[in-house]
């Protein structure tokens, strides 16, 4: 296959870390540190504008030095970690006045409270990878163990070492690479996502839903109900409040290696991709239907969306949304509205007859809409194949030859036309 080199992207592996009481220790003190300096330079910006003095980033950067005076704890923590608090804390504000000016009701910015601040970050010095022997070396605190799982494939920019709920540790790298954009494959697809089924495309391919929310969340409701028994403060409080930390950890992990690995079949094996441009927090703030709801959030569509967006840019192929009004009740063969209910799984137009499974006929509504040409396939009734999630996570889909129907051949003049 051949590949062409394109532009330079900032790409993030994390790795987990081990590190010895020692420098655990050492983790902790600079993280306690930071977030002193952070509210420190909060506090010196807010007196500046009550005083009416004109306060800026370079002006906090330089009372960083004069800081080091007055607390000689900040030596132990290196200087490019401290001017990125610094750095952190504009950025901070930056955001709050973009949404001032979209006329968001916001406050002030907060002081940090104990255990609030979980990062420190080592941008372009200050750290060494030793791949072969699984250790990350920082400045001012020594190597730490690591796994490095994965061959690190490109310039290392920076490492933020960050600490989960769970007390677990972690490296993100951020490197610097050049993508590669593959062949094209000449193929596209709409895809429908849901909740009985998790997706279904126009190639006539269902994914199933995982549902492991279901699978945990009993779990999550005794420790949760044991932790609220709890003194908080004690030791039995954090006992628990790291396991109940350590049952999300693994969720989101399930549903994250999920998604990954289902949003690489199709980035890699399409060159434009339909989707429908949802909004999911109207979905999920509209009703009672707790369940429901719980369900929309744990499939986490925009995350899917937003790793086969990134993904497919990175194969040079494209994402498109496209309006998602009446995907599911216009009929695909003649363009009928049918009133339906969310209950009603297979749709049936009075009109022309045509009857067949609901996602699927609003996946080819979908493609319809993007592609502005009919996606109604030879067979009345097509014959979905459906795929377990089990597969999905196992890699079994990726090995899977898929030819697309009559649907989509002839059509890549059209993805052409549209720069996909």
């Amino acid at each position: 296959m051949l590949k062409v080199k394109v532009k330079k992207v900032m790409l993030s592996y994390k790795f987990r870390l081990y590190p010895n009481k020692e420098i655990e220790k050492k983790l902790e003190e600079q993280l306690e540190i930071c977030r002193w300096l952070y509210n420190r330079l909060l506090e010196e910006i807010n007196n500046a504008r009550k005083e009416g003095r004109k306060i800026t980033q370079r002006d906090t950067q330089a009372l960083i030095v004069k800081l080091k005076e007055e607390n000689p704890e900040l030596k132990k923590v290196y200087s490019k970690v401290l001017q990125m608090v610094n750095y952190q804390l504009w950025s901070n504000m930056r955001a709050l006045s973009r949404l001032k000016k979209n006329r968001k009701k916001i406050g002030k910015l907060r002081f940090k409270k104990r255990e609030r601040w979980k990062s420190l970050n080592f941008n372009q010095s200050g750290f060494s990878i030793d791949v072969k022997n699984n250790r990350i070396s920082l400045s001012k605190m020594g190597s730490v163990k690591a796994k490095i799982h994965r061959e690190i494939d490109g310039k290392v920019k920076g490492i933020w070492i960050k600490k989960y709920p769970s007390g677990k540790w972690y490296a993100i790298v951020q490197i610097e690479k050049e993508i590669e954009r593959k062949e094209k494959t000449g193929k596209v697809v709409a895809i429908d996502v849901g909740i009985e089924k998790f997706l279904v495309d126009s190639d006539g391919r269902t994914v199933e839903y995982p549902k492991f929310i279901d699978k945990t969340i009993e779990r999550i409701k005794r420790t949760q109900k044991e932790l609220s028994r709890k003194k908080k403060g004690s030791k039995n409080y954090e006992k628990y409040r790291k396991r109940l930390a350590k049952l999300y950890d693994k969720l989101n992990n399930q549903r994250r290696d999920f998604l990954h690995k289902l949003s690489r079949y199709y980035a890699n094996n399409y060159d434009g991709i339909y989707v429908e441009d949802l909004n999911i927090w109207r979905l999920v703030r509209k009703g009672k239907a707790n369940t429901l709801h719980r369900h929309i959030l744990d499939a986490s569509w925009g995350e899917f969306m937003r790793m086969l967006s990134y993904k497919a840019e990175g194969a040079g192929k494209a994402v498109v949304k496209v309006s998602p009004c009446n995907t599911s009740k216009r009929c695909a063969r003649c363009e009928a509205i049918v009133d339906m209910k969310l209950s009603d799984r297979v749709f049936r137009c009075p009109v022309c007859g045509w009857t067949v499974d609901r996602d699927y006929n609003a996946s080819l509504n979908i493609l319809k809409a993007g592609l502005g040409r009919p996606a109604v396939p030879v067979e009345r009734e097509p014959l979905l194949q459906t795929i377990s999630y089990k597969d999905v996570v196992l890699g079994q889909i990726l090995s899977m030859k898929q030819e697309a129907p009559c649907v989509s051949e002839g059509w890549f003049t059209w993805v052409k036309c549209l720069g996909v």
